[in-house]
């Protein structure tokens, strides 16, 4: 399985782009600014959306890549692209987004009978699969409903914690999986520590804190994300000055890497 970071800031600023991730050529994690970089005819191979909740800065391309898709997904009879969410997700998406007034309601456009967007809900614990690769809703603890999501096909799981404070049970699964990489946010820096336990995000003592709760003798890539563009490099430096981090191998992800899991 293929994994192309397109995106994975906490916010836009020059050469940040908020989060999306490519599973191989049609499945997107996340619909952020990043989806942008696509060419148009990877945009249109895109079948299925994973979508970790309703915040902008995770679904803030999703109606434009519709937009600029669907001339060429109804031309080859393409069919809808379905997006999986959690119920509570899929509703905020209908109310504020496709709504008719923010955009489109594309679920019936051109005609009801063939759409070019279908929503398909989830629960935590549930899983889909293409065949080639399983995708399954993980726990998330975060200020609106929220999963994050593992991605596994014969090499391994790729593990995205979503947006996400304090979470035990997250890795209650993570620690059943046989995890290739994860991705784990830490959206603030250890000075903004009660902002981000207020928001339910991470900052570099909390993160320290969830990593301690990795199997004992488990090691693979931990990969940083959603960090704010203003704080990248203090959170970095913050993070590798954390003795209790020392045993992991931390990363920095970044917008471009393809990885092959």
């Amino acid at each position: 399985m293929k994994i192309q970071v397109l995106g994975c800031s906490g916010a836009i600023a020059h050469g940040c782009r908020t989060t999306a991730f490519l599973l191989d050529d049609d499945v997107l994690v996340d619909a952020g600014t990043g989806v942008g970089d696509l060419p148009l005819d990877l945009m249109a191979s895109i079948d299925h959306v994973f979508i970790t909740h309703a915040h902008l800065d995770h679904v803030a391309a999703l109606p434009l890549m519709l937009d600029a898709v669907a001339s060429s997904r109804l031309a080859r009879g393409a069919g809808a692209v379905t997006v999986h969410a959690l119920q509570e997700t899929i509703d905020a998406l209908r109310a504020h987004l496709f709504n008719g007034l923010i955009w489109p309601d594309f679920t019936c456009i051109p005609t009801p009978e063939r759409p070019l967007l279908a929503f398909s809900p989830l629960q935590v614990g549930e899983t889909w699969t293409d065949g080639h690769k399983t995708v399954e809703a993980l726990p998330a603890v975060h200020s609106v409903p929220a999963v994050g999501f593992a991605a596994w096909g014969s090499g391994g799981a790729w593990v995205f914690s979503g947006d996400t404070g304090r979470n035990p049970a997250f890795w209650r699964r993570v620690n059943q999986l046989p995890v290739a990489q994860l991705v784990i946010e830490t959206a603030f820096s250890d000075r903004e520590s009660e902002l981000a336990r207020r928001s339910q995000h991470l900052s570099p003592g909390s993160l320290a804190e969830e990593l301690a709760a990795i199997s004992p003798g488990s090691r693979y890539p931990i990969c940083i994300t959603h960090t704010k563009p203003a704080e990248t490099a203090l959170i970095m430096d913050e993070i590798h000055r954390l003795e209790a981090v020392a045993d992991h191998d931390i990363r920095w992800l970044q917008a471009g890497q393809t990885f092959e899991i």
